[in-house]
């Protein structure tokens, strides 16, 4: 039976009003992020940015892209717990890794990475068995541990160093600690909630069971271990910051990445950099773009090139698997006999 057109047409408009929403809230951060950049970095000595380029120690680059190796390995892991999760145990490991590393690389440098990424993901699991209704879930259960990571680390941040984050969000740091608390509480309760008895959301044909409270334990500590992963890396390409000033550094830096996920920029370009600089004002303005610029070569473009990568070598792969499939059924059909069983699964 179909809604009446006037339902029809209000739900349209309500979708659509999110949609603005949305978008015009992402243009707002965009806006000012790119307003402050630019006014940050009027008096910069470009010429001392790319000395300090120059200069950062071969080690301490090395460092960086060790963690960043340990950032990206953590973010498989979001892939396989969510497949385990709903129970497609016949996706291995390296596909799993593969889903992730792919659309994480790729979602994070084209933008609005919950669809780019998501579309990747159904490309690959797809060839599984999975379908999109999977795949939805895949991606709601992905997104749930970055979330509990996020308010785990972040609202530790908040409570122990508000400093950073307050000068992000211009908020006195009181309320920040506050906020911080808060967070943590919120974060204890829902472990606690789906602790109990299983949980599950959704609506109509599409609703998944919530991970119980051990498994939600595993969620956080997955997301806290890839925060801690990035946030190490940020911190190697800083060669005058002392062993203190990490945790200000850690919390500067999930707050900013935080921003430029709500800001759906391509790489969180300029949200992410204005949020670093406005939080971390006690680093040399030139000092902090140069680790700015090789974290992001390291963090953003290195894994985007090898990720393209990847995905033409399983698209060849794909056809070339599809093409010997289609040349055993036309012999089939020719010679009246049948062919020996091939595998059509494209790992084989």
């Amino acid at each position: 039976m179909f809604d009446p057109p006037n339902k029809v047409s209000e739900a349209q408009r309500a979708y659509f009003s999110w949609n603005w929403i949305g978008f015009a809230l992402s243009a707002t951060i965009v806006g000012i992020s790119i307003y402050v950049l630019a006014h940050i970095l009027k008096d910069i000595d470009f010429a001392r940015v790319a000395a300090n380029v120059h200069a950062m120690p071969a080690s301490r680059i090395g460092w960086a892209m060790l963690f960043i190796a340990g950032a990206y390995g953590t973010l498989t892991c979001y892939d396989l717990f969510a497949v385990r999760t709903i129970g497609a145990n016949g996706v291995p490991y390296r596909i799993a890794a593969l889903a992730s590393f792919t659309s994480y690389a790729i979602g994070h440098n084209i933008g609005a990475t919950a669809f780019s990424g998501g579309a990747i993901r159904y490309r690959i699991y797809s060839q599984f068995g999975l379908g999109i209704i999977d795949v939805a879930k895949i991606c709601f259960l992905t997104g749930l541990t970055f979330w509990l990571g996020n308010l785990a680390v972040l609202g530790a941040g908040m409570a122990y160093r508000p400093d950073a984050p307050g000068r992000i969000l211009q908020l006195p740091a009181e309320t920040l600690r506050v906020i911080g608390v808060a967070g943590l509480i919120l974060l204890c309760v829902y472990v606690t909630y789906v602790s109990r008895r299983p949980r599950m959301i959704g609506i109509r044909n599409w609703s998944v069971v919530l991970p119980g409270g051990s498994s939600t334990l595993t969620q956080i500590g997955i997301g806290i271990a890839d925060l801690g992963c990035s946030s190490l890396a940020m911190y190697s390409v800083m060669p005058s910051a002392g062993a203190e000033e990490f945790f200000t550094m850690a919390v500067a830096f999930v707050s900013a990445t935080l921003l430029g996920f709500a800001s759906h920029a391509p790489g969180s370009l300029g949200v992410f950099d204005a949020a670093m600089l406005v939080a971390l004002p006690e680093v040399p303005k030139e000092e902090l773009v140069a680790g700015l610029l090789v974290f992001r070569m390291l963090y953003f473009l290195l894994p985007f090139c090898l990720a393209l990568i990847t995905m033409a070598c399983w698209e060849t792969l794909l056809f070339l698997h599809r093409g010997r499939v289609a040349a055993g059924d036309r012999t089939t059909e020719t010679s009246g006999k049948p062919a020996a069983r091939e595998d059509t699964s494209p790992h084989a």
